[in-house]
């Protein structure tokens, strides 16, 4: 059979993605593969551009999103489908084919949770939110090498950033006894490292907060309690308007601050959180959740006075901080899908 041929029998295509090459496997109505083929990334457009509007399910990860968007112009209904989805239904060792027809298998289950396909605005919010996380592990890095240099010598400083910031230029300029010629100009090299990360944190998160305050959806979103700039466009760039998820304790599970289930046998035994999904805005919703707890006086302003209260006497504070950031990814997912802004319930005060 001609690849044509194939190509326009077939109901559903998979896609396994490579850096260079694309794997394809088109299955028939009645799931029998009539598509095997290997091309190379850059004449995906060309080769379904004559191809029937199918179903083509598309393994979610690097560089998808370009391709995912080009085939559904094309008129295609296109799916990005989790890896973790698709390997329970591959057969045999693996391979690349293997891996396609387990991709064409999975889209075609309706149970199958796809990958939204994000615009390029996201992708510029996501790569923003991307560079600055860079910067500030190199900073970190480099403050610690600073810290562990002067530990050696003999110099401890308090810990905080602030502290050594403080610090380092009189311990540069008045621990000679301790501190070589050479290892002062080590630390100099280091702490202009620093302050070059710090311009360059610095003017990525004023851009990122001038593209949060230009956007509808993060303006709504920075209405909610504990979420600023930053995570109201994480959370954008990650899910958009949110539809790919029924309710927000989807969300909050997506996310992994839900228990970890390892249920059986009429059972219910739950664990640590799943740390599953989007690492990133899971940390700084926890980061979030701890600044409110800090203020326990607006806890009533933000309508989790009572809840808090009483959760903060029975709950270790890591516990009830995990809890809070649960509760602030179900408001922000609420606000995002319903379009509106967050409005606090006005506790009733006791007599």
């Amino acid at each position: 059979m001609s690849h044509k041929t194939a190509a326009t029998a077939a109901q559903t295509i998979g896609i396994d993605t490579g850096k260079n090459t694309l794997h394809l496997i088109g299955l028939d109505d009645k799931g029998a593969i009539v598509l095997r083929e290997k091309i190379a990334r850059g004449r995906i457009t060309a080769r379904f551009a004559n191809v029937p509007r199918c179903l083509i399910g598309i393994e979610a990860g690097m560089a998808t999103h370009y391709v995912a968007r080009e085939l559904s112009a094309l008129g295609h209904d296109v799916r990005q489908v989790p890896p973790a989805y698709a390997k329970p239904f591959r057969q045999g060792h693996k391979n690349d084919f293997r891996d396609a027809h387990a991709i064409a298998e999975a889209v075609q289950r309706p149970s199958t949770r796809c990958v939204p396909v994000k615009t390029d605005d996201q992708l510029d919010l996501q790569a923003l939110h991307r560079v600055r996380s860079r910067l500030v592990g190199q900073r970190t890095a480099v403050i610690n090498q600073i810290r562990g240099f002067l530990l050696e010598h003999g110099i401890a400083v308090r810990q905080g950033l602030r502290f050594l910031r403080q610090q380092l230029p009189d311990i540069l300029a008045k621990r000679g006894d301790v501190l070589s010629p050479r290892m002062t100009r080590i630390m100099e090299d280091l702490s202009g490292d620093w302050r070059h990360l710090d311009e360059r944190i610095k003017h990525i998160t004023e851009e990122i907060e001038v593209l949060a305050h230009g956007s509808e959806s993060c303006r709504q979103l920075m209405t909610a309690p504990g979420i600023g700039p930053l995570i109201a466009s994480a959370m954008v760039a990650a899910i958009g308007n949110g539809t790919a998820f029924a309710k927000g304790r989807d969300f909050a599970a997506w996310l992994g601050l839900v228990p970890k289930q390892m249920s059986t046998g009429d059972r219910t035994i739950l664990g640590r959180i799943s740390k599953r999904g989007n690492r990133y805005l899971r940390t700084m919703l926890m980061q979030g959740a701890r600044v409110i707890l800090l203020r326990p006086k607006n806890w009533a302003k933000h309508s989790f006075g009572l809840w808090l209260t009483a959760a903060a006497q029975c709950l270790h504070h890591n516990v009830l901080a995990t809890a809070l950031a649960n509760k602030l990814a179900r408001i922000a997912w609420t606000v995002l899908a319903q379009g509106r802004s967050y409005e606090a319930r006005v506790e009733p005060k006791v007599a």
